[in-house]
């Protein structure tokens, strides 16, 4: 009886890559857009993931806010995404009150790795250009139930509906860390096996040369690359699987921000 207004839940908008555990579809079904989240708003005469998603754009186009749930890699902080100077937006992802708040800059405001990656097709991204306010937030432990991630991913959720004025009362305060992301990522310059053995975890505070691991070869056992950040911010994810391929992100460091 204390609702008020129409929540539409999509507990998973990608059937296809859900049952592969994964992000990405079979090359075979899409081999344009293997990830969903970069072909939005979609397109009903596009490949598979472009007709999903203009599907699912029929109900996300005509919201008030949008929450994209994520989960990522169980060596990463949970955290939100928003867009970096939108104030909906970062209501939003206060309201949601996860400890950690990485702004993302976007379009012409974001350096080149934006445009890179694709991050233009992202749902939170084509949704904000709409004008419909839409956070990310990014709860670890993507192939476990792991009840603290559960439970935070609940208590966000409630907040963001007593934030939109759909429940009573008003969200739990934030201290939140605001910091920006997609700035400081440590990539792999070698194929190899990564031995994370520096004083270097999660959540740390980190300077310019902190040594983090080496990645070395695996049937030479030669040192291939001393891995260490190239500046100051926050960890909030480092790769401790030992296998890795060049390219592939060892560290994520988001950069303090002040706002």
């Amino acid at each position: 009886d204390d609702f008020s207004g129409t929540l539409v839940a999509v507990p998973v908008a990608d059937p296809i890559t859900f049952d592969r555990v994964s992000y990405t579809a079979p090359e075979p079904l899409d081999s344009v857009n293997a990830n969903m989240n970069r072909c939005w708003p979609g397109d009903e005469d596009g490949t598979l993931h472009e007709r999903m998603a203009a599907t699912l754009w029929e109900y996300a186009g005509d919201a008030d806010a949008i929450v994209d749930l994520h989960t990522g890699g169980l060596e990463m902080l949970s955290h939100t995404v928003y867009l970096k100077g939108d104030a909906e937006c970062r209501a939003l992802a206060e309201a949601f009150n996860i400890d950690l708040l990485l702004a993302e800059a976007a379009g012409e405001d974001a350096d080149a790795e934006w445009e890179d990656r694709d991050f233009g097709g992202k749902l939170r991204v084509a949704a904000t250009q709409e004008g419909i306010p839409t956070i990310t937030p990014e709860l670890a432990h993507n192939t476990e139930l792991v009840e603290d991630a559960i439970d935070a991913g609940l208590a966000g959720m409630l907040d963001v509906l007593r934030h939109l004025d759909m429940l009573p009362g008003e969200p739990a305060p934030t201290n939140a860390t605001i910091a920006r992301n997609h700035l400081g990522r440590v990539k792999a310059a070698d194929s190899g096996l990564f031995h994370v053995d520096g004083p270097v975890g999660l959540g740390d505070y980190v300077e310019p040369g902190d040594y983090v691991g080496t990645v070395y070869d695996p049937t030479s056992y030669e040192a291939l690359q001393e891995v260490t950040v190239d500046r100051e911010g926050i960890v909030y994810s480092l790769e401790k699987e030992a296998t890795v391929t060049a390219g592939s992100t060892l560290v994520g460091v988001a950069l303090l921000l002040e706002e």
